[in-house]
C-alpha cells in the first residue's frame, strides 16, 4: 500500500521547546542562493539610487557581513561602484550602466523588493514546531478568552473539548446570538504568539505570507545586546491569527494568487491562518456553492496538509494547521453530506438566550455604554420584555446591546442624561424591529 505523504504534524499534544528563528550568519544558513540575494540588492539600489551597505543589509533583513562581502564582489565585477564613504568603514553604493542593465533583467523576473524570503522547508518546520495541536486550553483559558462576552458554563463545557481537538467545528443557530463573536475569540484560548516569515520562496517564486490586514504584529525591541533576544528579522512575531472570511470568499482566494504585474504571489487564506483560527462566516452564502468549498477542503481537514497549485504548474504540499470554524444560520445537514460532516467532529448549536440570560446581558453591557443599572432601569427592562417580546418575538443575544445603543444615541441627540425609560425603549423598538 502506498504511504500517504506527511508533513510530520503531531496528532496528539507533544511537549516541545518554543520555536525561535535564529539569525543566520551567512546566505547558506538563510537557505538562499547568492543569485536571489544579488537580485534583491540590485533592484533595491535601482529603486533608491544609492545606499550604504548597512542600509541594504537592513532592508533585506540579512547578515551585514555577508551582504558587504557580496557587494565587494559586485564592485569587482563593475556592477556597482562607490559614491562615498559612510560610518564604520562602510560605503555608499550605486549602480553602473552594467548594473542597471542587470537590475532591469531581474525586474522582468520579479519586481519584489524587501525582506529576503524564507525557504518553504523552513516554514513547514516552523508550523510543525508551533502547531495548535500541542496547546490544550482549559476552563480558565476559556474564561479569560471570553471575558468580554456573557457565556454560560454549559457552553464552555461544549466549546472546551472542541477547541482542544484542533480540528474543526460548526457553529450554527439563529442570527444575532453571537456565533461570530464566539468564533473570533477562540484563538485567544491558545494564548501565545508565533513567528511567521514575511515571505516565502518556492522554485524562485516569491509568495507573500505576512498580511498586515490579517496578522497582528507584536513589536519587538531589536536593540538588545543579549544574543538570546535576537531573531532572524525575515520573520515577524504575531499573535496567533484569527482570519474571518464571509460572503466575499471565492475559490481563487484558496489558491496561490499570481500578480502578473509585480511577478509575485500572494498566499491563500488558509496558509495565512496556519497556527490560528479560520472562520468561514455566513457559510452557505458565499458566491460559490457550499459543496465546492467542502470538496476543496475534504482532504486537508482529514490529513492536515494541503496541495497548492503554483503558477509554474507544480503542486506544493503545505501544512493545513488551523482550527476551522464554519459559522452559519443554516442547519449543517442542509449544507453538506455525511462524508464531510464526519470530518467536522463538533457541531455546536448557539441557542437563543433564556429570559434570565437576556436580562443579564443588559447588566453586562449597560455600564460600558454609560447607563446606570438602577431600579428605574430594571423597571424599563421589565416594560421592554412585557411589551415588545412576550409572545411576540424570541430573545437574541445581540439585542440588549443594539437597543441600548439606540437609546444612547437618542439621548445624545436630545442632550439629556443617559437613562433607560419605557419611552426610550419604545422609540428603540420602533426603529430596530422591522414590521412588514
Amino acid at each position: 500500500m502506498q504511504q500517504e505523504p506527511s508533513l510530520g504534524l503531531p496528532s496528539a499534544p507533544v511537549a516541545a521547546a518554543p520555536f525561535f528563528p535564529k539569525p543566520p550568519a551567512n546566505f547558506s544558513e538563510a537557505g538562499l542562493d547568492v543569485g536571489i540575494v544579488e537580485s534583491l540588492i540590485l533592484k533595491y539600489i535601482a529603486g533608491v539610487g544609492s545606499a550604504t551597505g548597512a542600509t541594504i543589509a537592513a532592508e533585506l533583513c540579512l547578515p551585514a557581513e555577508a551582504v558587504v562581502q557580496l557587494l565587494a564582489s559586485l564592485k569587482q565585477q563593475q556592477i556597482i561602484v562607490y559614491v562615498g564613504a559612510a560610518q564604520m568603514g562602510d560605503f555608499t553604493y550605486t549602480l553602473t550602466d552594467a548594473g542597471r542593465d542587470r537590475a532591469r533583467r531581474f525586474q522582468l523576473e520579479s519586481l519584489y523588493v524587501g525582506p529576503a524570503p524564507v525557504p518553504i522547508d523552513q516554514y513547514i518546520a516552523s508550523v510543525k514546531a508551533q502547531t495548535i495541536t500541542t496547546v490544550s486550553p482549559q476552563y480558565e483559558d476559556l474564561k479569560r478568552a471570553f471575558s468580554d462576552l456573557l457565556i454560560s458554563d454549559e457552553m464552555f463545557q461544549i466549546l472546551g473539548p472542541a477547541i482542544n481537538s484542533g480540528r474543526g467545528m460548526f457553529l450554527y443557530g439563529y442570527p444575532g446570538n453571537g456565533k461570530t463573536s464566539i468564533a473570533e475569540r477562540i484563538t485567544r484560548c491558545f494564548g501565545d504568539e508565533i513567528f511567521i516569515p514575511r515571505c516565502l520562496i518556492v522554485d524562485g517564486l516569491i509568495i507573500k505570507l505576512f498580511d498586515a490586514a490579517n496578522h497582528q504584529e507584536i513589536e519587538v525591541k531589536r536593540d538588545s545586546i543579549l544574543k538570546k533576544d535576537k531573531f532572524d528579522p525575515r520573520w515577524v512575531k504575531i499573535k496567533r491569527p484569527t482570519i474571518v472570511v464571509g460572503g466575499e470568499l471565492t475559490m481563487e482566494a484558496l489558491e496561490v494568487q499570481y500578480n502578473s504585474t509585480s511577478k509575485t504571489c500572494e498566499a491563500p487564506t488558509q496558509l495565512k491562518s496556519n497556527g490560528g483560527t479560520l472562520v468561514i462566516d455566513d457559510f452557505g452564502r458565499q458566491r460559490m456553492k457550499p459543496i465546492e468549498l467542502l470538496n476543496r477542503w475534504i482532504v486537508p481537514l482529514e490529513k492536515r496538509y494541503d496541495f497548492l497549485a503554483l503558477p509554474n504548474g507544480k503542486k506544493l504540499q503545505v501544512p493545513f494547521d488551523q482550527l476551522i470554524i464554519f459559522s452559519t444560520n443554516l442547519e449543517p445537514k442542509d449544507l453538506c453530506d455525511d462524508a464531510f460532516l464526519r470530518r467536522i467532529p463538533y457541531k455546536i448549536n448557539v441557542p437563543d438566550p433564556t429570559e434570565e440570560q437576556f436580562r443579564k446581558l443588559f447588566d453586562f453591557v449597560g455600564p460600558a455604554l454609560g447607563f446606570e443599572m438602577n431600579t428605574e432601569a430594571k423597571a424599563a427592562i421589565d416594560y421592554l420584555v412585557e411589551t415588545h417580546y412576550r409572545g411576540k418575538r424570541p430573545f437574541r443575544c445581540c439585542q440588549p446591546r443594539d437597543l441600548m445603543l439606540q437609546v444612547r444615541n437618542r439621548c445624545l441627540y436630545l442632550g439629556r442624561p443617559r437613562d433607560l425609560t419605557p419611552e426610550l425603549f419604545d422609540y428603540a423598538a420602533s426603529v430596530y424591529f422591522t414590521v412588514m
